[in-house]
């Protein structure tokens, strides 16, 4: 997934599906009385927040971004409504301080940083508010120089000018993003509060600053005569898209609605983020050993890792957390119902734990401003707004496509809990009257499964270390696009946890991009997986500018329960490859503007380059190179793998239920036209019984913690596009397979060219024509799904 924090500063997260999604947002806009000027907000889309975030999301982990995602991307940062969806969205934030411009490093100069890094040792959260009103008061000036020049309105004294406009707002929104999701403290989450309608009024007066809508639309109405390339054309178009969707063309009075609107959302989007990050730092289950009866070892010893965390430091201490690579193998191993029970009650109700926080009212105000928000543009509901700007065109397109999925599921995910009863009643001793519960398919399935594939996930984990499956990525990106990776041990970053890589390609060694690889789960870190940029790819820099700028610096975030050695389930290591998917669409980016760079991009394309990364990981021939003992140092067994291919589609009609019940539950609420009285407890409960939830499932993301719909609006009727984008993923790898060559050079380039380089410089339907020759073909991911 993107991050929740969107291009709009251009720093994008991007989310799984399954994960968190998404994006820290962040919302600009003017404090009253500090920048009178400043009166309008606007929305940052996350992962992008779209650009949007994008986090890797389905079903079980991928299945879940967004698997899990905008981000899914989403995008996951905290929560924004700043910028239109895929912008490079810019804002700024006020706040009084009597720090100088000298003595914060956030505005000091970075050249004495390896790479122009961001200098991270000297950076304090009490410098976030000072350097953005400097920024933001240099973004506005940027503009108004824009709006004053008395040259006669072109391409490159308004559009190319506004698209590099706010550089010190784009550097500081990079670093206050990725703090946001990765770093997000108590002082930290005080100065998001703060900042969240400041930012939110700031975005909103750049797209209503007097004078700059004018000389952007007529350049608009004139396109065809100004003798533009395809690029540069595309820019004018999207620039004057996002300007139309964040209400530049309104009346006076109805940008002022409107930026009170976004303002208001940001700070709901900011709330219902943090509160789902209290309850999942917050809540934890204390188990002695014998409670962890039937979990494998790695999961017992990432247990107690947590624990020592929480400070338990007694010697039969162990914590489960919400956190998924901790809650997930528990629900599977755990031979105690009561606590499976326990810990799963407590992990599908996340953000409303607390009666004090309990997000779902947040929500409903969310879904209530959105629909005027919609309704100002002239539509009638959120979904139909939102799809405008997307591959999908309309509601019904993407219900066309859920709905097809949907009924093919539940066939699969009937069948399938038909043989988890069954085997229940086969064994002794074993019954549950009230039939298989959310808290029992992962413990039956995975008995299914070893006895019906003699297939032990448990059994592959050793052979699935951290450093092994980084290694195979790693290995699978130089195979496909010759880069290259230098761990830069000197080199230290915002956390402990973090590696920096110095990503380079060519027998001389060019550099492509910076690569931040941060793993593990921890206090104040968003839960969930994203990618987000400190510093996105352009060629448009001012003349003077160093030429290092133009290198983009590039996140990973993972939230694996870091233990001697990490251990992944095959989810967890597909979670990393998706991630990785998304850095190479922001690593390899090779446009012209940062408006149309990375992971800019509509957000039902953005999936496609995490999710196709996703397919290499279960090619043989890459596990059987780098899938080795963390002990012995041997490869995995041929007789594992063989097991591991033929169970590939076993429970696959629980992952697809699973995820696609968010994405039609998501689409119906904002397909809604009117709210009165609307109560979303009693809505997710008629949505359930009216699709025929399968028993014994629940959605992946339920609405108190669906942080891809309501901690940012990136992925908000947008949940569908990891499903979208498995149609795009399962037909590209297809073309690979019938090349006879995973690693085909020519096909290899022709997906480096038109899916993870082009950006947004070309529509994401021409891309995938130029890329296949051909739309795309739906069967083959209902093959890959087993679903025909």
């Amino acid at each position: 997934m993107l991050s929740i924090f969107t291009k709009c500063f251009s720093n994008q997260l991007i989310d799984r599906r399954g994960s968190r999604f998404l994006t820290s947002s962040i919302t600009v806009s003017v404090i009253a009385g500090l920048l009178p000027s400043l009166l309008l907000s606007s929305q940052v889309s996350p992962l992008a927040v779209s650009g949007l975030v994008v986090r890797r999301s389905s079903s079980a982990g991928h299945n879940g971004i967004y698997r899990n995602s905008l981000g899914g991307k989403v995008p996951k940062v905290a929560n924004t409504e700043i910028f239109p969806q895929e912008s490079r969205r810019r804002s700024n934030l006020v706040c009084s301080s009597t720090m100088t411009e000298v003595e914060n490093p956030l505005l000091k100069s970075w050249h004495e940083e390896p790479f122009l890094l961001p200098p991270f040792g000297a950076i304090e959260v009490a410098d976030f508010e000072p350097a953005f009103e400097v920024a933001m008061k240099g973004h506005v000036q940027d503009l108004q120089t824009i709006v004053d020049s008395t040259e006669k309105p072109s391409f490159a004294n308004v559009i190319e000018v506004y698209d590099r406009a706010g550089l010190l707002m784009d550097k500081i929104s990079g670093v206050y993003g990725n703090y946001v999701s990765s770093l997000n403290t108590d002082a930290m989450q005080q100065v998001q509060m703060r900042l969240s309608p400041i930012l939110s009024r700031h975005s909103s007066q750049t797209y209503t600053l007097p004078g700059l809508f004018d000389k952007i639309q007529k350049l608009h109405q004139k396109r065809s005569d100004l003798s533009l390339n395809s690029e540069q054309l595309r820019l004018l178009e999207r620039v004057y898209m996002d300007f139309t969707r964040q209400g530049a063309h309104f009346d006076t009075q109805s940008q002022k609605e409107y930026a009170d609107l976004k303002a208001q959302l940001a700070e709901l989007q900011t709330q219902f983020n943090q509160n789902v990050m209290k309850d999942e730092e917050e809540w934890h289950m204390l188990l002695t050993v014998k409670e962890m009866d039937g979990c494998p070892e790695n999961l017992i010893e990432a247990a107690r890792q947590a624990a020592l965390v929480k400070n338990y430091t007694e010697d039969d201490q162990y914590i489960i957390t919400t956190s998924r690579s901790l809650v997930e193998p528990f629900l599977t191993y755990a031979n105690r119902r009561d606590l499976r029970e326990r810990a799963c009650t407590a992990w599908t109700n996340r953000g409303q734990l607390d009666p004090d926080r309990n997000n779902i009212k947040t929500a409903e105000n969310i879904l209530k401003l959105r629909q005027r928000q919609a309704n100002l543009h002239g539509h009638s509901s959120f979904a139909e707004y939102q799809c405008l700007d997307r591959m999908a065109k309309t509601p019904q397109n993407v219900m066309k496509l859920l709905e097809n999925v949907w009924e093919r599921a539940k066939v699969s995910a009937e069948r399938e809990r038909n043989a988890l009863e069954e085997f229940v009643r086969q064994q002794p001793g074993d019954t549950l009257t009230d039939g298989i519960q959310p808290w029992d398919w992962r413990f039956y399935a995975e008995k299914v499964r070893i006895a019906k594939y003699d297939f032990d996930e448990s059994l592959l984990k050793p052979y699935l270390s951290l450093n092994q499956v980084t290694q195979a990525v790693m290995a699978v990106s130089n195979n496909l696009f010759g880069l290259k990776y230098k761990k830069r041990t000197d080199i230290s970053s915002y956390h402990p946890d973090v590696d920096t890589y110095e990503v380079t390609q060519g027998d001389d060694d060019s550099l492509v991009a910076i690569f931040l690889h941060d793993n593990y789960a921890r206090p104040h870190k968003s839960s969930g997986a994203w990618m987000s940029e400190f510093r996105s790819q352009t060629d448009n820099l001012p003349s003077s500018n160093d030429e290092m700028q133009k290198i983009p610096i590039v996140a990973n975030n993972n939230n694996f329960a870091k233990a001697n050695p990490t251990l992944l389930s095959f989810d967890d290591a597909t979670t990393l490859f998706h991630e990785m998917g998304h850095a190479h669409h922001g690593m390899l980016s090779k446009a012209t503007y940062g408006r149309l760079a990375s992971t800019n991009v509509l957000t039902d394309f953005v999936e496609l380059p995490s999710q196709l990364m996703e397919h290499w990981l279960k090619q043989p021939q890459v596990l059987k190179e780098f899938a080795k003992h963390y002990k012995t140092g041997q490869p995995v067994p041929d007789e594992l793998l063989q097991k591991l291919e033929k169970a590939q589609s076993f429970n696959q009609g629980f992952a697809t239920i699973e995820f696609t019940i968010c994405a039609l539950l998501d689409m119906s609420m904002h397909q809604i036209q009117d709210y009165t009285d609307f109560d979303l407890v009693e809505f997710e409960k008629q949505e359930m019984e009216r699709l025929g939830m399968p028993q014994g499932i629940v959605m992946r993301h339920r609405p108190a913690h669906f942080q891809h719909l309501f901690s940012t609006s990136g992925y908000a009727a947008g949940y569908y596009v990891y499903q979208w984008a498995e149609v795009l993923d399962a037909d590209v790898f297809a073309a690979f397979e019938e090349s006879g060559d995973i690693f085909d050079s020519e096909t290899a380039e022709k997906a480096r060219k038109f899916i993870y380089s082009a950006g947004n410089t070309v529509a994401p339907d021409e891309l995938f024509r130029r890329f296949r020759g051909r739309d795309p073909d739906i069967s083959f991911m209902l093959k890959k799904k087993g679903l025909i």
